[in-house]
């Protein structure tokens, strides 16, 4: 006996219940996609603030599994890079897995998780932003009496929550690439011995501006990767479930997040290079953003804008997966953790 919910051929939006003895082809129960993974959908939507928290704690859980490719990946896209003053003997990187053992072998094993702290502050102000008010600020974009959202709405809501959200979390991005660079330099030189030191000393030496380096390119990178990240898993998601490919459950948002995070990469390696480069920059070594790019430009050509592609797709990848599918389950969980209201 099959009790579930179908549309009913006659009316438009219409259910009705249907209790055969044999399943109909066209019954969900029938398909081997709709066995539940993970928790179900709520009735009820989670709230805004639901949304928030459970982006930020969702982004640091990403971190933490995929924080030793984000370093990788910053070491490769600083490495060859002409610095003032220069300098002879620093360590050359090869590939994401030569990157990895090159750093545990040199610098230890903690060295792939140098800067993890203001990584974590960064998640917890960034991607609560830009993830937990997505869904918020795409309504606010949504016309009044329309079915459903369009593209448009979710371009401007990805660049919208994604330019704010730099603005508030810039200090601590600047700090983490700081840390993650910070084992390319010669002669084992530390610029910082902790966390709170490296935004005093930032802020000492190169004024509160220093804190904010980056900013318009790091805008520019994060309104890319948030109409390739966020606007991409909301349009594969409602594909596959609109043509009833896959329920609302943990395979959907992995197939979801690692289509998300391929096209992410390949729009926002570019400006993520330049991004990197620039924040990474002493004082002197670039006049601005674009001095940053003509010399990326005259050094490497076009191909020193995707250098680290493979790290950056793996990290970014696998962090969309982790982020996504933890991100879904973390909002059930809250609202299934909400008092009932009588």
């Amino acid at each position: 006996m099959c009790f579930c919910l179908e549309p009913d051929q006659g009316s438009k939006g219409d259910f009705r219940v249907s209790n055969q003895l044999e399943i109909p082809p066209v019954c969900s129960c029938a398909s081997p996609s709709a066995t539940m993974v993970g928790l179900k959908p709520p009735e009820v939507p989670p709230t805004a603030a639901m949304k928030f928290v459970s982006a930020g704690v969702a982004g640091c859980i990403a971190d933490l599994c995929t924080f030793p490719l984000d370093t990788a990946k910053v070491r490769l896209q600083i490495q060859g890079e002409v610095r003032i003053p220069r300098s002879i003997g620093t360590v050359e990187y090869r590939g994401v897995l030569g990157t990895l053992s090159t750093m545990v072998r040199m610098e230890g094993p903690r060295s792939l998780y140098s800067g993890l702290v203001a990584g974590l502050q960064r998640q917890m102000s960034f991607a609560s932003i830009r993830i937990g008010l997505y869904d918020s600020v795409k309504q606010l974009y949504t016309p009044k009496g329309a079915e459903s959202t369009g593209l448009a709405a979710r371009v401007l809501a990805g660049c919208t929550t994604g330019a704010v959200a730099v603005t508030c979390a810039q200090p601590t991005d600047v700090v983490k690439v700081r840390f993650q660079a910070n084992g390319a330099q010669p002669d084992g030189v530390r610029r910082y011995s902790g966390t709170m030191d490296a935004y005093r000393t930032i802020a000492r030496e190169e004024g509160i501006r220093g804190l904010w380096r980056g900013t318009l390119p790091n805008i520019a990178r994060n309104a890319i990767i948030n109409c390739g990240e966020l606007v991409t898993y909301d349009l594969i998601k409602d594909a596959l479930l609109r043509a009833h490919l896959m329920t609302d459950n943990v395979p959907c948002h992995f197939v979801a997040a690692f289509g998300a995070g391929f096209c992410a990469t390949v729009v926002a390696s570019p400006v993520d290079v330049v991004k990197t480069r620039y924040m990474n920059a002493g004082p002197g070594q670039y006049r601005n953003v674009l001095s940053c790019f003509l010399a990326l430009l005259m050094q490497d050509g076009l191909a020193g804008f995707y250098k680290g592609f493979i790290p950056s797709f793996l990290r970014l990848g696998s962090w969309n997966v982790v982020m996504f599918v933890s991100y879904e389950q973390l909002q059930r969980v809250a609202v299934l953790a909400r008092p009932a209201q009588s």
